[in-house]
């Protein structure tokens, strides 16, 4: 399947459901492929990053998280059918896993929020087996990854932040698990500490602004956002040449 490149990142265009249905064939090869969910700050930081940007690239799947990604791409005539956020994906994905008595093991974030947050998984997904919970503050992964070839779950939940937990899927892809997925803060919010913005937000792809506006901290991170359009707009007026030199 060709992707659709947005920036310099390919993305999968795709449905959610479709997402889903990929990332269970994906299980079922049990290769220890992952699955990367970059929205336009890391799209701007992979146009910077070699490494990080291969490790974008090599991905299974590459699934637009953030209404700029899809913008973007309407801008540059290049639409995407969905735009797919990552916490979205994972409880899809979780949500037919729950229906096969499948596994989640969960790494990341600060010390006992992957903990709070499969409480809250099993809960909202019976039949759900949560086979681990780590947090993301470890200098030597070696344990981790005797854990996971011993457990080896169907889903990983690799929530370290943009690049690490691209860079350590990639260094990691083979691992004995079903699929691995990079999802920033979502174990945050699957554990209730961070509220997402309610769905009529999200609908009208406004989800960043509730975010913005909940944590005004974020203002410089959100800065990008105007530049990643820009820069769309000057390489659908220019080329990708004189975008690249943007």
């Amino acid at each position: 399947m060709k992707r659709t490149d947005v920036l310099g990142t390919g993305f999968d265009s795709l449905t959610l459901d479709e997402a889903v249905e990929l990332a269970l064939g994906l299980i079922d090869e049990r290769r220890g492929a992952y699955v990367v969910t970059p929205n336009p700050e890391m799209v701007m930081l992979a146009r910077k990053n070699p490494p990080f940007a291969a490790a974008l690239a090599g991905a299974a799947l590459v699934l637009p998280d953030g209404v700029g990604v899809t913008k973007a791409a309407s801008i540059l005539k290049r639409p995407l059918r969905e735009r797919l956020p990552g916490i979205d994906f994972a409880g899809a994905l979780m949500e037919r896993l729950a229906q096969e008595n499948g596994s989640v093991f969960l790494l990341g974030a600060k010390p006992g929020v992957a903990e709070r947050a499969g409480e809250r998984l099993a809960g909202c997904h019976p039949g759900l087996r949560v086979l681990g919970c780590t947090d993301g503050y470890f200098e030597d992964d070696g344990a981790i990854i005797a854990e996971l070839r011993e457990k080896r779950p169907d889903f990983l939940l690799v929530c370290l932040g943009a690049p690490k937990q691209e860079l350590w899927m990639q260094k990691n892809e083979g691992l004995p698990v079903g699929v691995m997925a990079g999802l920033g803060g979502c174990l945050d919010v699957f554990a209730g500490d961070v509220k997402r913005a309610p769905g009529a937000w999200r609908r009208l792809g406004l989800e960043w602004l509730y975010r913005l506006l909940r944590e005004p901290r974020r203002l410089g991170r959100m800065m990008k956002l105007p530049l990643f359009i820009l820069l769309a707009l000057k390489e659908r007026v220019f080329g990708r040449k004189e975008a690249e030199n943007g």
